[in-house]
């Protein structure tokens, strides 16, 4: 296992990305969750994952890791869910929405599985407001890589209010589609 990062991510509209592509994004929208079950992490774009946090505006904990085969899912974490990555070049970068790179992850250009884990996902305005006053983050996040055939994605434990609501947002924009 190799830990990538390990620190604070700062985060705007409930969102950040890890991207690879090689060209630009053209028109948008573009439909990050097209076809999943999951709402956390979208990974209907070739080289772009679209992951979602309970924050909508301010700093949260984030660790990200490349591992060899699937790692065990440690019970501390209370949603996870699953999706299927491919890069689409060389660099792949965890970005801050509306920011540069916060790191690279180190990739090689082959099928991958992601599994996004997340903890603290529902909290309170004033809660939201003490991480803006620079109190420590509330919610936390970890995001683990690993080569593997390309499957369809998975919600493997969902305990927030926070995580269902954002996946009947993917089943509405699913059955939509």
């Amino acid at each position: 296992m190799r830990t990538v990062y390990s620190g604070e991510l700062p985060v705007s509209y409930s969102q950040f990305s890890v991207e690879s592509r090689t060209e630009g994004w053209g028109a948008q929208p573009w439909p990050p969750r097209a076809g999943q079950r999951n709402g956390l992490c979208g990974a209907a774009v070739p080289g772009y994952l679209f992951l979602t946090t309970g924050l909508h505006t301010g700093r949260v904990g984030l660790t990200v890791e490349v591992h060899e085969t699937a790692p065990p899912v440690d019970e501390v974490w209370e949603d996870v869910v699953e999706a299927s990555f491919r890069p689409a070049s060389t660099s792949t970068v965890v970005l801050p929405w509306g920011e540069g790179p916060l790191c690279d992850v180190g990739l090689t250009i082959t099928d991958h599985r992601v599994r996004y884990c997340a903890r603290g996902m529902d909290h309170t305005p004033d809660d939201e407001l003490a991480v803006l006053d620079g109190g420590e983050p509330f919610d936390h996040y970890l995001l683990q890589l690993w080569p593997a055939p390309p499957a369809a994605d998975r919600i493997l434990r969902r305990t927030s209010h926070a995580a269902d609501y954002w996946h009947g947002v993917a089943r509405r924009h699913a059955s939509h589609g």
